[in-house]
């Protein structure tokens, strides 16, 4: 216990960046969970889907999407995003979610359509794969 103290007292630079580090991961994870902006979860999706009618868009390639994909899901690109916004859906209130092929990018194609004026955009946890790792339906129509 004592080597700690003296590595401490050592290296107050390196505990410093490390305490700023662990604070701001902290605050991140509080102000998710508090503004809602986290991605959400498959059941909370499906949930989404079944009880508000959620629209569900692809942003993947368009061969990806011919692939297979969620059952009534859109086809926008994310490069498209943007400018293809009010292809989704007239009603701004009504909930979307976005997803990717792994979770990774749809969260900026969330903040695309936040700026265009949707107010609840989700990002699918874990994108097309964890919803098919997870066993949920897909179709190729």
């Amino acid at each position: 216990m004592d080597q700690l103290f003296e590595f401490i007292a050592a290296h107050p630079l390196l505990w410093a960046a490390l305490a700023v580090i662990v604070i701001v991961f902290i605050a991140n994870e509080v102000w998710r969970g508090a503004t809602g902006r986290g991605p959400i979860a498959p059941d909370e999706a499906i949930r989404l889907m079944n009880s508000e009618d959620a629209v569900v868009v692809d942003t993947r390639s368009k061969a990806d999407y011919k692939k297979s994909h969620i059952i009534n899901a859109r086809h926008v690109p994310l490069s498209g995003i943007e400018s293809r916004a009010g292809e989704i859906t007239k009603d701004t209130g009504k909930p979307v979610v976005v997803y990717d092929a792994a979770g990774t990018q749809a969260p900026s194609a969330v903040t695309k359509l936040k700026a265009k004026g949707y107010e609840r955009v989700y990002a699918l946890k874990g994108g097309f794969n964890g919803w098919q790792a997870d066993g949920r339906p897909v179709t190729r129509k």
